[in-house]
This record gives C-alpha cells, structure tokens and sequence, in this order.
C-alpha cells in the first residue's frame, strides 16, 4: 500500500488540469480515451475539445456521417479509431438504449473496446476496481518493482495487469488509475525520468540497480515495410480528382487522388507507362510538374509517395474507376490522409 499511498498523494499535488478529470460521465471518458490512444495529451486535447462541442452526447455521435467525423479527426492518424466509435455509438444507441455503459464487461462487448480502454471508462466512471494499464504503468512497475518481463507479449501483459490490479486501492480505483498513469507521463518518463524529486526513488529497483534504461523490457517491433504510391493529380477547372478508398488497407474510408501503386520507386516515364496508368488517362498525357518524393511513416509501412500532376483529354473513365472531381473550395469537407493534406496545403498556396 505504500507505493499506491505515495504515488497517489503526488498525483493529488501535481495532476493537470485536465477537462474528462472532471466527469464521471462514461462517453465523455470514452471520448478521451479513443483520441488519447496512440496520441500525446498535448496532440488529442484540441480534438478532444472539438468532438464534445460537436458531439455533447452518444446520440449525436451516432447520428453523425462517418465522413465528418472522419474530417474532424484528421491529423490525429489511426482513422479505424473514429470508425470504430461512429460503429460504437450506434451500438450504444441500438442496444444500451443510448446509456453508455459503465460495467467492465459490458464495455468489451463494444467495437474498439479493448481491456485497457474498458477498465479505464468503468474505473472512471463507476469506480469497478480494475487496473488500467498502459505505457506508461507498464513503465513505473517494471522499474519500481523490477519485474522484467516482455510487456509486448502475452505473458508479460498477464504478469503486469496482476500486479496493478494487485497495487490499486481497491476502494478508490479510479484515483489509483488516474494517479499511476500520470506518475508514468510526468515523473518516471521514458527518456530522462525525475528520479531526483521522485517520491518513490529510495525503494526503486531500477534506481538502485542502474537499470532505468533497460526497464521495461520490449521486443523489437518488426521493420516497416517500404510501400510506393505514384498518385496523378488531375486538375479540371476549379475542382480536383479524387478517389475514396475502400476497405481492408490502410486510410479506409479517405479521399486521395487516384493511386497506381509499384514495387519500388518508379520514374515518372515509368509510371506513364503502367498498363493501368494508360487505360485511366491514355498515351498522351502532358505532365505539368512532379513532386516529391515525399515519405510517410505509419507504424508497420513506410509510405513513399510522388505526385505526378497531369493533363489528360481522355478522362472517360474517371466514373467507371470511381473517382470523383472535387472543387477545390470544398476540400476541406473530405477526409484525407496526412500525406495528401500536406501536399495540398503546399500545392494550392
């Protein structure tokens, strides 16, 4: 109880301010968590802001068009987040009666609901004793106790959610969550940790054995597979091409410009004679100017991409390929992913 007792008196001293602190409300909770994922508080807060005040409630979650909740959250990255919550919203309103629920269990059966989020919105909300573990509990329990198991594996996960459930005060779960949590992102940091003003630095394994930088212990993630996208920017007056891309890949559901995809870097010839290049835009194609290439790092694939902006006088087939022209003024109503929203800001100004 000692080290629950310390960490939770710093945390009462040193919170931040922080606007879903202030609520027991479970979509509120929900809310933060889902644009928390992945995502600094620094980053999510303004989008956390933005989606309540266009959002107040479930019901006007699950009323709203994926395509504007997917242009809200743009910039923020992991887009199946949003689409899973729109997919959520509806559930609650469908079968919860537009109740959010509160209840561990209840939760897991929600989509993109996994066990950390789910004991994080029925801690919060309804104070069910469950540890809540992300990295940065992972972090101040591998250190302080000097448990040195994978966290990015199956057993090491099982041994870190025993011991936090083990450590929270079973009364007051919410607050030991919330406490230990904050103590992982402001004090035991993963670079550089306060250990000079940390309360629990006489009794840290870590400290004690000079091994800060080695706990916790994580696997090696697989390298990022390299991918390269060759898109053809086809202007027409004052609208633009675009193409909505389908599911089972990344950037569902966003807008791009009509891709044709290699297995390397391709110079612009090359790409001009793609057979599937030719039968979009024909032989005779004026190119205007070429941009990049420019890269984009998502966590398993590196995006290398270049924009080829093109004149064509055979765009017959633009409905048949299922893209669409766009006016320009009207860009910022459609989602797009980061790496097409960067060159259009450049491209167009």
């Amino acid at each position: 109880m000692q080290f629950i007792n310390e960490v939770v008196a710093w945390y009462i001293g040193n919170k931040r301010d922080l606007p879903w602190r202030k609520t027991r409300d479970p979509y509120i909770i929900w809310l933060s968590e889902i644009i928390l994922q992945q995502t600094r508080v620094e980053q999510g807060l303004p989008y956390f802001d933005r989606f309540l005040e266009k959002y107040p409630t479930v019901a006007d979650f699950a009323a709203a068009d994926e395509d504007e909740i997917l242009n809200l959250w743009q910039g923020l990255g992991y887009y199946s987040r949003g689409r899973n919550m729109h997919k959520t919203s509806k559930i609650v309103m469908e079968e919860h009666g537009g109740y959010f629920p509160q209840r561990y269990d209840d939760l897991l059966k929600l989509k993109g609901v996994g066990e950390y989020t789910a004991a994080a919105i029925s801690s919060f909300s309804a104070n069910e004793a469950k540890a809540v573990v992300d990295g940065n509990v992972f972090r101040l329990l591998s250190r302080f106790f000097g448990l040195q198991k994978v966290i990015n594996s199956p057993q090491g996960k099982r041994a870190f959610t025993e011991l936090a459930n083990n450590v929270i005060d079973k009364n007051d779960p919410g607050t030991s969550n919330q406490a230990m949590m904050e103590f992982g992102a402001m004090i035991c940091k993963p670079r550089n940790p306060d250990c000079i003003v940390c309360p629990l630095s006489q009794q840290c394994f870590a400290l004690r054995n000079d091994m800060i930088a080695v706990l916790p212990v994580k696997k090696k993630a697989q390298r990022p597979r390299p991918r390269y996208f060759n898109y053809a920017v086809v202007l027409s007056e004052d609208s633009i091409l675009l193409n909505k891309r389908g599911a089972k890949d990344i950037w569902e559901n966003l807008h791009e410009f009509p891709l044709f995809e290699s297995d390397r870097t391709l110079d612009v010839s090359e790409v001009l004679e793609l057979p599937d290049f030719i039968s979009s835009f024909g032989d005779e194609v004026t190119v205007l100017s070429v941009h990049g290439p420019m890269k984009h790092q998502l966590s398993h694939q590196t995006i290398n991409a270049q924009f080829i902006v093109i004149q064509s006088n055979k765009l017959e087939r633009v409905t048949e390929m299922g893209w669409h022209f766009i006016p320009v003024d009207d860009l910022h109503k459609v989602a797009q992913p980061k790496i097409i929203f960067s060159f259009l800001r450049n491209f167009l100004h």
